[in-house]
């Protein structure tokens, strides 16, 4: 019985590292879908529709399981920034970013958040990193810079819009980060994402509306895969796998499974979009899963089976 229960309660401590790295394959998914909904959609009414689309699932479901709603106006307030940052300002940022910016570099771009996130989790969260985290970090920010070094000779006017909407993002996802473990375990993970998504969504249908025209949306068949396929999976179910996450362990911890991210994503850039990948790329790619496993010393006992991690 001892022993059974002991297994249970390790596969559980586990179960984190799983959830995040399918965050990351759902969220390195996103730019090839957007490139392929923004050939039918404009960026703003694109971005709205899938976190509307988002929100009202992840609130169906939450109402069909009785989940309760928050109580208090502090988490409401909390929630709401997590749905500007989230939301409004990474959607909008990721959207157009991608008519400036590869897929494969922009999925690149966008995941160097993680140093943010330490930092602001130092400062807010006061969580301390060792030094091997430290490194690991680094190590990971190097492979980034590796990774994305290829294509920095294409700098431009759009390259540099690109890069000033990733940073956008990256900056309104960083923050978010932080509240999202500050209301973490204290409010229902499925009723959380979906009224952040929805608080979200409202800046964006405003700015839809007034800059853009709604009858520019043609409805295909691709359109509707790409706007289902990010809001079901890489929007609502990947945001409540990332709330469980940031429930379970640090959000350093966590966010440095984002540098999992550029290895798919320009593995996706070469599938789809004839990108190609070069041995600074690979020496890239190598460096950032360094970096996490210096963050997380234990996951290389989660791989070898040992799952108390």
């Amino acid at each position: 019985m001892t022993v059974s229960k002991t297994r249970i309660k390790n596969a559980t401590g586990s179960m984190w590292v799983i959830q995040a790295i399918l965050v990351m394959f759902l969220w390195a998914a996103c730019f090839p879908l957007i490139m392929l909904g923004l050939q039918d959609a404009p960026h703003l009414h694109f971005a709205a529709l899938r976190a509307l689309l988002a929100g009202v699932v992840l609130l169906l479901v939450a109402v069909a399981l009785r989940r309760p709603l928050p109580r208090d106006m502090k988490t409401w307030l909390q929630l709401g920034w997590i749905g500007l940052g989230a939301t409004t300002l990474a959607f909008l940022g990721m959207f157009h970013a991608s008519a400036f910016i590869s897929p494969g570099l922009a999925t690149v771009i966008a995941s160097t958040q993680p140093i943010l996130a330490a930092v602001l989790g130092y400062l807010v969260l006061s969580e301390r990193l060792d030094k091997f985290s430290v490194v690991g970090l680094i190590f990971g920010f190097a492979g980034i810079v590796l990774i994305a070094w290829p294509e920095t000779n294409n700098e431009g006017t759009d390259y540099a819009m690109g890069l000033g909407y990733l940073l956008l993002a990256a900056m309104g996802i960083t923050v978010s980060n932080v509240f999202i473990r500050r209301v973490a375990g204290s409010v229902d993970a499925i009723m959380a994402m979906a009224i952040q998504l929805l608080i979200g969504a409202v800046p964006l249908m405003l700015a839809a509306v007034v800059i853009e025209d709604t009858g520019d949306i043609v409805w295909t068949g691709e359109f509707i895969v790409s706007l289902l396929s990010l809001s079901l999976l890489g929007t609502a179910f990947a945001y409540w796998l990332w709330c469980k996450v940031l429930e379970t362990t640090e959000l350093y911890r966590a966010n440095v499974f984002t540098y999992l991210v550029p290895a798919l994503g320009l593995l996706m850039g070469v599938l789809f979009y004839d990108e190609r990948i070069g041995i600074t790329m690979i020496f890239g790619v190598l460096l950032t899963l360094v970096s996490i496993s210096l963050v997380n010393p234990k996951l290389m006992q989660f791989f070898r089976g040992n799952k108390n991690v």
